[in-house]
């Protein structure tokens, strides 16, 4: 693409504004620019991306258009070799300063947010093979400790260079995109056939469609977000994917559930400040705050406790967050727990030990974004 890529690119990086992250202005510009197609918008959305990981590695004075070529300049030779860039400048340079009070800035972290992401889809259960087929440049992941691999993960890295969205198997409903992290949630709830789960904060519906095929389409799966917008998002995806055994609802989370009905399970994926996606949306990096993180730690915990509620006795809580902070995890966790002794910590089914409660993915050991889960179990 040459010239028009940073041209291209440069356009995209002048719509960004307060209110418009990167990730929102690359969707605009790309939907009302379809001749680039598949190939030109994954280009444009790398170079996009790629200035937001070197930005405080290039000239201020320069024109967006030669910061982007030197930005994917700084990708490529990373890309190659990693060590090519000191342990201490990517603390000082790739993160702003107060991530270092909220989480271990290790080297496999620091690398690992530097590097492009892997795109990562979740067949429906008994389609892995034949999606893998179908696709080609498909790889089954390999879990680390202490991670164990839970019955029925059906979770591919895709390699190729396809547009996924045009992919039959994904019109028809037969796999989503959806990240590694995101999928090890679904499994942590270990939700039944014909139990009954509420999904609280379940946005476009990509966790409580998983639920929904963990449970193979039977019981009932209860879907709430604060957005209506979300909600028709998911309806759509519902529909596509044959999911039938859901209700949607609004909840803004400020009272009660919407809805009377005991739950076998309630998964509370939070908001968050999404550290754990830096990886994957590097301008969320100089544009998240100390101030939201506390604001949303507080959001958490009332979320959690609004929550709790419609678990029912012998029933589970489960709390995720793509977030790495200490404030938004163990914090909220400990609080919880020290408010609610009516709930005892729950092993999760994705620990290879049979006591582990609670879990911190982190990116550089699964090359998926960084999550953290916890559950409990409501006492009889």
């Amino acid at each position: 693409m040459g010239e028009t890529l940073e041209n291209h690119a440069a356009r995209v990086l002048g719509s960004i504004r307060p209110g418009i992250p990167a990730d929102a202005a690359l969707r605009e510009y790309l939907a009302g620019t379809r001749s680039l197609g598949a190939v030109g918008r994954r280009s444009v959305s790398r170079a996009v991306f790629s200035y937001f990981r070197w930005l405080r590695w290039l000239e201020p004075g320069q024109s967006a258009q030669k910061r982007v070529v030197s930005a994917l300049d700084r990708q490529a030779r990373f890309e190659r070799d990693s060590s090519s860039v000191k342990v201490e400048a990517l603390a000082a340079r790739a993160v702003p300063a107060w991530l270092g009070v909220e989480i271990d800035l290790t080297a496999g972290y620091l690398r690992q947010i530097q590097r492009e992401p892997t795109l990562w889809i979740r067949t429906k259960i008994g389609t892995t093979a034949e999606i893998e087929r179908s696709l080609g440049a498909c790889e089954r992941p390999v879990l680390p400790n202490p991670l164990s691999a839970p019955a029925g993960i059906a979770a591919l890295r895709y390699r190729g260079t396809a547009d996924l969205h045009r992919a039959p198997g994904f019109q028809s409903g037969a796999f989503e995109i959806q990240d590694l992290s995101s999928q090890l949630v679904g499994h942590a709830c270990a939700p039944q056939p014909g139990e009954t789960w509420w999904d609280a904060c379940a946005g476009e519906g990509g966790k409580a469609l998983h639920l929904s095929d963990l449970m193979r389409n039977k019981g009932l799966v209860l879907a709430t977000d604060r957005s209506p917008r979300r909600l028709s998002v998911l309806r759509r995806r519902a529909a596509r994917a044959g999911m039938f055994n859901y209700r949607a609802a609004v909840w803004t989370g400020a009272g009660p559930a919407p809805f009377r009905t005991g739950c076998d399970g309630v998964l509370v994926d939070a908001p968050c400040s999404g550290v754990g996606t830096w990886q994957r949306n590097p301008h969320a990096r100089w544009t998240t705050s100390t101030d939201d993180v506390r604001e949303l730690a507080a959001v958490q915990a009332a979320l959690l406790a609004r929550a709790a509620p419609s678990v029912k006795p012998g029933g589970r809580l489960v709390y995720s967050v793509c977030t790495l902070t200490r404030s938004e995890t163990s914090a909220v966790a400990d609080g919880f727990e020290g408010a609610h002794p009516d709930f005892e910590p729950a092993p999760l089914a994705i620990a290879a030990a049979p006591e582990v409660a609670r879990i911190e993915l982190l990116p550089q050991d699964l090359d998926a974004n960084g999550m953290f889960i916890a559950a409990w179990k409501r006492l009889r």
